[in-house]
């Protein structure tokens, strides 16, 4: 159901994002569901299945369509979906997902190292990360994750943010934003919960550990800003 084109029949304005809906979807006539958009909303709706909604005490998922080229995500979903009156929601599952983390940098007088994590059952090596919440700032989220995940404080690095963007699980489009965070002491505490396995390394090895080509870009960029700060 997520990512379908569907025609939607509008039949009730709940807000001035948020409309009721049906559709025919799955072999399904008729399936009630939500519609979420900046734009007006005529008595015909043709858009996208933008995520896909359980709700407690309902029946089955209800499909939440949106207009073709916008893009909500889980925060600013949840908002608009809470003006329902005596509903809420159990799971929600969106087609676009944002997640802010940090290329984190440890600096000594004889070298610089960054850290890289491994996610449980991950293959590779990446950046802590992790999904932004309601009311969060992006550089919020990523100072919250980084010290979730790996109980270090940070200050993050003016000027630098990279945006690094996939689709890992078909369907689902994913978009990180990375910042620059400047850590003062090389003592990790993991979320065991998380994280697997961490480690500290040099810009070279980190080059070799990681495989995608957006860490590798990233890694890049992060290296040049490191080397222009002055301590």
């Amino acid at each position: 159901m997520l990512a379908e084109n569907v025609r939607a029949s509008v039949f009730g304005k709940i807000s001035d994002e948020l409309y009721s809906a049906f559709v025919n979807i799955g072999g399904i006539h008729n399936k009630s569901a939500y519609i979420v958009t900046r734009r007006h909303v005529g008595d015909y709706f043709d858009g996208i299945v933008a995520a896909v909604v359980r709700f407690e005490g309902m029946e089955g998922e209800k499909p939440i369509i949106s207009q073709y080229g916008e893009i909500f995500y889980e925060p600013e979903l949840r908002r608009i979906l809470g003006r329902l009156r005596n509903v809420k929601i159990e799971s929600i599952r969106c087609l676009y997902e944002k997640s802010c983390g940090g290329i984190i940098f440890y600096k000594t007088r004889q070298n610089t190292k960054i850290l890289l994590v491994k996610n449980n059952n991950g293959r590779y090596w990446s950046f802590p990360k992790g999904h932004i919440e309601e009311g969060e700032t992006e550089q919020e989220t990523a100072v919250r994750e980084i010290k979730e995940e790996t109980g270090l404080d940070v200050t993050i690095t003016p000027g630098f943010r990279e945006i690094s963007e996939y689709c890992p699980f078909g369907k689902i489009r994913k978009r990180v934003v990375f910042f620059l965070a400047r850590a003062f002491t090389d003592n990790v505490r993991i979320q065991e919960e998380e994280i697997d396995s961490f480690i500290w390394v040099d810009l070279q090895q980190a080059r070799k550990m990681c495989t995608y080509d957006n860490d590798l870009r990233i890694i890049e960029k992060a290296e040049t800003a490191i080397h222009l700060l002055r301590n």
